[in-house]
């Protein structure tokens, strides 16, 4: 018979339910600019292949016990914890694109894609109609956090597949394991002013259980990173994961760094800016965490006055081995991929459908200037 243990994890009993060292994949929010993420994962992915003699079938599944995304971020990580490749994600995103990014388009038809339209089933045919967040359903290879925005609550809430957690508990009648993983990927990328909020009932019988959701990159998690850390190690979720540099390794990847120049010259001009001034000063906050708590290995400078925070000393211990990715998207960065000929402002759009190809390039460019297995240490022996 089975032990509880063995019920909560169903086939993923033998991968999660003793101790082993971990690996976390945490990744930024950022709209269509996921682009350059799944880029920056494609080359990672081929690495780790070929670096783990492995055969055409690995996936990053394989390879990192922990997934976590905000925004577009969440879209990727819900792909990546069911068994989808970078490739095959990244083909999601240059064909649908426009159906999920582009406000133009959305706002004309917002009506029909959210309530019966092809956004609606394309996010029900990716991650499945009936696949909701408990991790014993089959669906899932690893496990998974979503960052949403409760705005009934006005709270952050990171919702995972954890079994241990507390609101994961099968005996509660708003357990988060009966939320459906589309309506919470959708949840996460209700942008507002570009996306209606998503409303999920979390306890039919219990009219205050139902809540409203908007975008996970108005939380200060856009960079998910220092978050996944804590939910993996913190006792309040049960995983309690060891610390140690050789014990646990995050690796966090974002959607290109696009601090907005100038001024706010009216009004109109302010709000269209802000959303990005915000999740640009928030992935910075979350990055400077992981990078003082943790060791980093890589990482582009973080200001003049903090470098890039790669500690010179290697005799101290920290609580995880720490790896940073992410473009440059200014003017000076771009030149320094030998991309001068794009236009930093046209590809620091969040809505950027346009320039997918661009895109591409700016990720492809950043992958093969930044991605490394060596930066694994030792996570990435056979």
């Amino acid at each position: 018979m089975a032990d509880a243990t063995t019920s909560l994890w169903g086939n993923l009993e033998n991968r999660y339910a003793k101790p082993s060292n971990r690996k976390i994949l945490a990744l930024d929010g950022g709209g269509i600019r996921g682009v350059i993420t799944l880029e920056i994962l494609k080359k990672l992915e081929n690495d780790l292949r070929e670096k783990l003699d492995k055969g055409p079938d690995f996936r990053l599944c394989d390879y990192f016990d922990y997934f976590g995304g905000t925004s577009t971020g969440a879209i990727i990580a819900a792909g990546l914890s069911i068994g989808m490749s970078s490739k095959e994600l990244l083909e999601f995103y240059t064909k649908k694109g426009k159906d999920m990014f582009d406000k133009a388009f959305l706002l004309k038809k917002w009506k029909s894609l959210y309530e019966s339209g092809p956004l609606l089933k394309m996010l029900q045919d990716t991650f499945g109609k009936d696949t909701n967040m408990d991790i014993a359903n089959g669906k899932f290879k690893t496990l998974l956090t979503v960052v949403t925005m409760n705005r009934t609550t006005d709270s952050p809430w990171p919702i995972s597949n954890n079994p241990l957690a507390r609101y994961n508990d099968k005996k509660r009648p708003d357990n988060n394991q009966k939320i459906k993983l589309y309506q919470l990927v959708r949840a996460s990328t209700a942008a507002p002013a570009y996306f209606p909020p998503e409303t999920l009932e979390w306890d039919a019988k219990d009219p205050k259980k139902t809540f409203v959701f908007v975008d996970g990159g108005v939380t200060p998690y856009n960079n998910p990173a220092f978050l996944l850390y804590r939910m993996a190690t913190h006792p309040a979720y049960k995983l309690n994961w060891e610390k140690g540099e050789d014990k646990l390794l995050v690796v966090s990847v974002g959607t290109g760094s696009a601090p907005s120049g100038g001024e706010y010259r009216n009004l109109g001009n302010t709000l269209m800016q802000l959303p990005n001034n915000l999740m640009y000063a928030m992935q910075v906050d979350q990055d400077i965490n992981c990078r003082t708590f943790g060791r980093c290995v890589f990482g582009n400078v973080i200001d003049r006055e903090l470098g890039d925070m790669i500690p010179e000393n290697a005799t101290t211990q920290r609580d995880f081995r720490y790896v940073r990715y992410n473009a440059d998207l200014s003017e000076h960065g771009l030149k320094a991929l030998g991309l001068g000929d794009l236009d930093p402002e046209k590809v620091s759009q969040m809505d950027s459908v346009k320039y997918i190809k661009d895109l591409q390039r700016v990720g492809s460019k950043t992958a093969k200037a930044q991605v490394n297995v060596d930066h694994l240490g030792p996570f990435s022996q056979a």
